[in-house]
């Protein structure tokens, strides 16, 4: 069975910088599109950042534009977060989630992935 796993979190200043990555363990088959959700205390799980099975499209919520970037290594189930400029704000769990994809598209909604990591912890002090 496929498992996804998170790495990478930690504790950063404001203003500093994190990358994070995800891995797949097990055997996959297929194309996968994945994504990148966060989770604050108290708040609902809110998407972060996709990418679609190529890597040739990606999207980011509004809160992140221009600090954090989503990529991937080629069609392998391997993600990561480059975040910059980090906020207090973004601090969260964060989580990666893949799907399988047979066409160009990302996905933005996590009720679309069927595969999640258990999260990695990302806490920005200010």
């Amino acid at each position: 069975q496929v498992q996804l796993v998170e790495s990478g979190g930690g504790l950063v200043q404001a203003g500093g910088s994190l990358r994070l990555s995800c891995a797949a363990s097990g055997r996959t088959f297929g194309w996968y599109a994945m994504g990148w959700f966060r989770q604050a205390p108290g708040k609902e799980r809110e998407f972060v950042a996709a990418i679609n099975w190529s890597g040739s499209s990606t999207s980011y919520a509004d809160s992140v534009k221009g600090r954090f970037t989503i990529s991937r290594d080629g069609a392998k189930i391997l993600m990561w977060l480059q975040m910059s400029s980090l906020k207090p704000e973004d601090t969260a769990t964060y989580y990666c989630a893949a799907r399988l994809s047979d066409d160009s598209r990302w996905f933005s909604d996590s009720t679309k992935y069927n595969l999640w990591g258990q999260g990695t912890q990302v806490t920005v002090s200010s």
